[in-house]
């Protein structure tokens, strides 16, 4: 009998201790809004400064709007989004997961935040949405609706956005700014002379992974979304994703 009574609190004993080594929740991953680390290396590139760093769950490339950075400086890195099997077409590398986000407490301080530019060389309209600059004497853009039950203005996206939101559109327009490969994907800017620049309601942002070139008149079809995050400051009233373009 005095030995199963031992036996029983010995197993009571263990068990505790095994309880007790657990993580506690909080431990078991790292906050998805936030990356923490020390700088191992740096590079700047375009509008961008990549960054290796050492973090708590070992290590990590990231991307944030160029600032200077030293090597063992402590960052920490907000809004990541995590791309994958990502290309740069300006570095000529992959990598197979990369972070991209701004710098906690730096971007008023980095060249991006300072001129309003984003990744994709465009302002930024009142309303967040992408105005492309264009010649004040350029002649004004008059491009036919796309016909179809789906065919919508540039106008309408944005007036009928909380209606087509996560639905197919079709959209005519002239290509007024294309960026090949950021964030594995291609940005293509059409306009097609409706809209209000002022309000930013003029310019549609889409990403697609066919190409295209500045001044084509092309048909994009793809999914509409609205009020979209990328992180780093660059969010979007309207953008159509997954175009195909003809």
């Amino acid at each position: 009998m005095r030995s199963a009574v031992v036996l029983a609190l010995t197993l009571v004993v263990l068990g505790c201790t095994v309880e007790a080594t657990e993580p506690a929740p909080g431990d078991r991953s790292a906050d998805p809004k936030r990356i923490s680390g020390t700088v191992l290396e740096t590079f700047n590139a375009s509008s961008y400064t990549y960054l290796r760093v050492e973090t708590p769950d070992g290590q990590a490339w990231a991307a944030v709007p160029q600032a200077r950075l030293e090597i063992g400086a402590q960052v920490v890195i907000v809004n990541p989004q995590a791309m994958s099997d990502f290309e740069s077409k300006t570095l000529g590398r992959s990598f197979d997961t990369i972070y991209f986000g701004t710098l906690d407490g730096r971007s008023a301080s980095s060249p991006m935040a300072k001129n309003g530019a984003n990744p994709h060389g465009l302002m930024r309209g009142g309303t967040g949405s992408v105005v492309s600059p264009r010649d004040a004497n350029a002649a004004p853009i008059e491009v036919a609706k796309a016909g179809g039950a789906t065919g919508r203005t540039v106008a309408e996206l944005y007036a009928e956005r909380g209606d087509l939101s996560g639905k197919t559109v079709a959209l005519r327009g002239m290509v007024v700014k294309y960026s090949a490969g950021i964030m594995g994907r291609n940005w293509i800017h059409l306009q097609d002379g409706s809209g209000d620049a002022t309000a930013g309601t003029n310019d549609v942002t889409v990403t697609s992974s066919d190409t295209t070139a500045v001044g084509q008149i092309i048909l994009v079809q793809g999914t509409l979304a609205v009020d979209k995050d990328f992180g780093a400051g660059y969010r979007y009233d309207v953008i159509v994703e997954d175009a195909s373009v003809e």
